[in-house]
């Protein structure tokens, strides 16, 4: 049913300047308010409200069959010439949605090479109180692949990894708060790199404020975090062979 990711929102107070300074960070060249790399796009909204992300698009081959599959399974999609739209109420506050790929090419490089600009989407995170409730949604009713859930009390969390076409939905959650009933909420993003130095010095070269690289929770990667240009969503950059 769901073939992969092909966008995600951010909602920014100024798109414009969103775009000059998210095009730093990827090393792309914006059009108008969107970027496409390797494996999904970018879509800046103007809201006057807090920037963040706002939309996860799941892309689908059979829009029709997978708006059945859903109404069979709860969700309650709405059906457009476009895309299906889920309920948020169905979906614990997350905005999703649904529609065929764009299959459009990875945008122009901006003033970089291929390695020491950012390849695509690694994972994208998503924060929840109630991971069993995030596992029926992600695993059960969506079919996304549960490859790992993971708890680690140095990190405070339990992790859980949905695979989605070769990036990951990673639904974390706060083992210090336990479960509630809140909504769940769109957080972060983690960008792939094919040479974790080069980016980093050219993040650097450019003005991007960036922590060092440091040794990644996923054995044989590589990461930094990223503090500036980043539309206020937390990001960081990784590296290396290894997959979840």
């Amino acid at each position: 049913m769901i073939t992969g990711l092909d966008h995600v929102a951010l909602d920014v107070p100024d798109p414009a300047r969103a775009a000059t300074d998210l095009g730093l960070l990827l090393g792309r060249r914006f059009d108008g308010n969107r970027v496409r790399l390797a494996n999904l796009g970018i879509e800046l909204r103007a809201s006057p409200g807090p920037a963040g992300l706002s939309l996860l698009a799941f892309a689908t081959d059979t829009p029709d069959q997978a708006a059945r599959l859903l109404e069979r399974r709860g969700l309650s999609p709405g059906l457009t010439q476009e895309r299906i739209a889920l309920p948020v109420e169905k979906t614990h506050g997350v905005v999703m949605a649904l529609g065929r790929g764009t299959g459009e090419s990875p945008s122009p490089l901006l003033d970089s090479d291929d390695a020491a600009a950012i390849v695509g989407l690694d994972h994208v995170v998503v924060r929840t109180p109630d991971p069993d409730r995030a596992v029926a949604l992600y695993a059960g009713r969506l079919g996304l692949d549960l490859r790992l859930d993971r708890s680690n009390p140095d990190w405070g969390a339990r992790l859980l990894f949905f695979r989605c076409g070769d990036l990951v939905v990673e639904v974390a959650h706060d083992l210090k708060k336990g479960r509630g009933d809140g909504p769940d909420r769109l957080w972060g993003l983690s960008w792939r790199a094919s040479d974790i130095k080069r980016v980093h010095a050219r993040l650097g070269a450019s003005g991007i404020a960036t922590s060092e690289i440091r040794t990644g929770r996923r054995p044989g990667t590589e990461v930094f975090t990223v503090r500036s240009h980043t539309a206020d969503v937390p990001t960081i950059m990784i590296g290396g062979l290894g997959r979840w």
